[in-house]
């Protein structure tokens, strides 16, 4: 079993910045890919990031690069999510996930384990 908690959400203005955290339990909490995925009001649940278990490789959704980065302390049992110049279009209910037996998916049930998310608001 694997249990996320998010912090780090809040309401920011426009090309401001936040870093999300998302600290873990479990001992094998360093051997899993982590993705972070974000749901707007009304909206599906959408792929945001993921990082491999060694933090080695990582990749964005085409609608962050450049803004969003994702990193991981395997030491602290912890992922991050840096963002920077948000938009409003950002504002959504931010949610950290483990994959247990892949890499590179970008799909939501391709991951076992969610924390409860974390709601960030951007203000134009």
């Amino acid at each position: 079993q694997v249990q996320l908690v998010e912090s780090g959400g809040g309401a920011v203005q426009a090309g401001g910045s936040l870093r999300l955290s998302c600290a873990a339990s479990g001992r094998t909490f360093s051997r899993y890919t982590m993705g972070w995925f974000r749901q707007a009001p009304g909206k599906e649940r959408e792929f945001v990031a993921a990082i491999s278990w060694s933090g080695g490789m990582q990749y964005v959704a085409d609608s962050v690069k450049g803004r969003f980065t994702m990193s991981r302390d395997n030491a602290k049992n912890t992922v991050y999510l840096q963002m920077n110049s948000l938009k409003p279009e950002d504002t959504a209910v931010y949610y950290c996930a483990a994959d247990t037996t892949g890499w590179g998916r970008r799909s939501s049930y391709e991951y076992e384990y969610w924390g409860q998310g974390t709601q960030v608001t951007v203000s134009s």
